[in-house]
């Protein structure tokens, strides 16, 4: 197999340029280049007749050239190369070819041709035309053609030839990763013939075979390697707590009375840190759905274990609300608790952490100052994270490497499908908080055009005059400067017109950590009646004041990101609305705005994200530690998702660490996969 994993500059047609061009697209080698999956497909086995041609849209025509005109020099640089052609339905067509000879010329009268193009209707003859189309000879073995993400200095041809290159190595060197119990028994088609038949497909059903073994092999490899770190996970901890004690003083005196599934989610944390394998769990709760008092409870229960316990927050803002929220239900009970973040003054730094070295504190909340090298714990039993996906894995394991083999819980705020989640959290037992504390009150959503948009801000000063504060969000969907001015420009054109007798704050991504967290606790203490923000508040402080949010152009949102947003307000007592402001009236708009509308249940809402958009982007940023999908898709996949969490499983079982000859190659391909994330720590 020498030749697949060479440097892809020794393929033939490559060379050292083109080389560093495949490069920016991540390819190195003939095999990685099969990997660049075509992101869609020119079938020119089904063409549209002219006359039922759209529009300007794309499409497939079959015609015949009938005649060819005269080539017109319409300027220096600039050459029109005409041609008349006809469908078998006699529907005439004009091809209109811009200064390229050598495309013209392929096209011979009274031939016959696959065209590939935007039809349009020329508007003083009425006729239709077609412009520079891609061109196919009707007895071509090659109908259904392969259309590549590029890069500059990389056309599709240019793909193409170096692809057909590459898949003649395999004639040499044929690959298979699978053992041949596992291809049989799924019925799937051999890893040589499915490269060939996803870059080059004989058919539409070839192609879905091809598609169907490259799928299964991306989201085994994937499955396998979350449970490798699950299973290495599971060594042996030094904390192994005591079934007998009791948690039923801490939880009967707390100010609420909690509810079945805190209950629950409790009582499986508290038996996974009984067990002499470290706990690696993921506690997941809708916003507001009490996943601290659950973390208070683990916290009492490791203090009563003689462990010291530690929480990581991703912004100091987080981390003093938490520190706030567990003292109240800590400390009554003598729990000693600290808060440690990169603001403190050093002296203050140092005298905490000898107190944390000492076992002075029980409980040691904070930012990433909490897995500094210079940080050393007594007997750290347990660590808990919290927004997890904001860490890496690297950071999860820093922290978990202060002591020995700690029990691990991390925390969500993000409701996700449970299919869904056993790929993203593949390496953690799940417990779900699915309902809100009792007193909780639903926000209750509204949509309206931008011509309500003064009847929105009226309401919105009408709560304000009353005390009460408020968040606008406008859409950053690029990190770009265009998005921020438009975020600034709103909040200054506001603050000086419809709010100009309030206090605007604004909020946005390029920020500084240190101005975030200061604007936020300005709003925080009341010092801001009306914060015009991005999405950055998407996981936020609580601010039980807030009781609207008007969220403008929604529909660039999905329905996830839109229920966490919702999700800062209704954090108080008074009853809290959310506006959402579109002008997009299109089918998918009103579906989602009838979602929103209709439940304040996440796990509903993400049930319909992932019908409706895929797995996206569930976290409003990319999630950490996961290695991109190239060609699985987990929306339409569930079926196999399934199967390959069974065949994985079933793998794992007989061979924790993919040692067996049989899994030799398939060990190669998982280290391959999770090398491109930040589990790169695979070997």
């Amino acid at each position: 197999m020498a030749n697949l994993f060479r440097n892809i500059e020794n393929l033939k047609g490559v060379g050292k340029a083109r080389a560093a061009k495949y490069q920016k697209l991540g390819i190195s080698t003939p095999y990685e280049l099969f990997f660049h999956f075509p992101k869609n497909y020119i079938d020119y086995t089904n063409p549209t007749a002219v006359a039922d041609a759209p529009d300007n849209e794309y499409c497939v025509i079959k015609c015949m050239i009938i005649k060819k005109s005269t080539p017109q020099l319409i300027r220096k640089g600039l050459t029109i190369y005409k041609a008349l052609a006809a469908d078998s339905y006699g529907s005439e067509i004009t091809v209109t070819i811009f200064n390229n000879y050598y495309l013209a010329e392929m096209l011979s009268e009274n031939h016959e041709y696959y065209l590939y193009g935007k039809i349009t209707e020329n508007p003083v003859t009425s006729k239709k035309e077609i412009h520079s189309p891609q061109i196919m000879k009707t007895g071509s073995s090659e109908l259904i053609s392969p259309v590549y993400h590029l890069t500059e200095g990389l056309t599709n041809n240019i793909i193409r030839t170096n692809m057909t290159e590459a898949l003649k190595i395999l004639e040499n060197e044929p690959v298979e990763i699978l053992p041949c119990n596992i291809i049989f028994e799924n019925n799937l088609m051999i890893l040589t013939d499915a490269f060939k038949n996803i870059h080059f497909p004989s058919d539409m059903d070839t192609l879905k075979k091809a598609r169907y073994r490259l799928a299964f092999d991306e989201l085994l490899k994937l499955q396998l390697g979350m449970l490798m770190l699950k299973k290495r996970n599971r060594q042996k901890t030094g904390y192994i707590m005591n079934p007998e004690i009791k948690t039923d003083e801490f939880t009967e005196n707390l100010p609420f009375e909690l509810t079945s599934a805190q209950k629950k989610a409790a009582d499986e944390i508290i038996s996974d840190m009984c067990r002499s394998e470290p706990m690696n769990r993921l506690l997941q709760g809708d916003v507001g759905s009490g996943k601290t008092a659950v973390a208070a409870c683990a916290v009492y229960f490791a203090y009563k274990n003689n462990c010291q316990s530690a929480l990581m927050a991703p912004t100091e803002i987080l981390a003093v609300q938490h520190y706030n929220t567990l003292s109240s239900y800590l400390e009554p009970f003598g729990i000693k608790v600290c808060l440690l973040t990169g603001s403190l003054p050093q002296k203050q730094k140092s005298e905490i952490k000898a107190g944390i070295k000492n076992g002075d504190y029980s409980l040691i909340v904070g930012t990433h100052a909490i897995i500094q090298k210079t940080t050393e714990y007594n007997n750290l039993g347990l660590v808990i994270t919290d927004e997890q996906h904001r860490f890496g894995v690297a950071q999860r394991n820093a922290l978990a490497m202060k002591g020995e083999s700690p029990h691990k819980l991390v925390m969500s705020a993000t409701p996700i499908p449970r299919t869904l989640g056993l790929i993203i959290y593949g390496d953690l037992d799940i417990s779900v908080l699915n309902e809100l504390p009792k007193g909780r009150i639903p926000v209750e959503t509204y949509a309206v055009t931008g011509k309500l948009r003064q009847r929105a801000f009226s309401f919105i000063k009408k709560h304000l005059d009353e005390g009460r504060q408020a968040y606008i969000v406008c859409p950053m969907i690029e990190d770009s400067d265009s998005d921020l001015q438009s975020v600034c420009s709103y909040a200054e054109k506001i603050s000086g017109n419809e709010f100009k007798n309030y206090r605007v704050g604004l909020l946005h991504g390029k920020m500084s950590p240190a101005e975030k967290d200061s604007t936020m606790a300005e709003f925080k203490n009341g010092n801001i009646d009306l914060l015009v923000c991005t999405t950055v508040i998407e996981v936020g402080v609580d601010v039980p004041n807030a009781v609207i949010m008007l969220i403008e152009n929604s529909e660039r949102f999905g329905l996830s990101q839109l229920h966490q947003l919702r999700g800062r307000v209704g954090r108080g007592r008074e009853k809290s609305y959310c506006i959402l402001i579109t002008d997009n009236v299109s089918e998918d708009t009103l579906h989602r705005v009838r979602v929103m509308s209709s439940t304040s249940d996440g796990f509903k809402i993400s049930e319909e994200d992932l019908k409706t958009r895929g797995p996206g982007d569930f976290f409003g940023q990319k999630q950490h530690g996961l290695p991109d999908l190239r060609i699985a898709d987990i929306s339409s996949d569930m079926e196999l998702v399934r199967l390959t969490q069974k065949t994985a499983s079933s793998i794992i079982e007989n061979d924790p660490e993919l040692e067996k000859p049989e899994h030799g190659a398939l060990r190669i391909e998982v280290i391959r996969l999770f090398s491109r994330s930040e589990n790169s720590s695979f070997d």
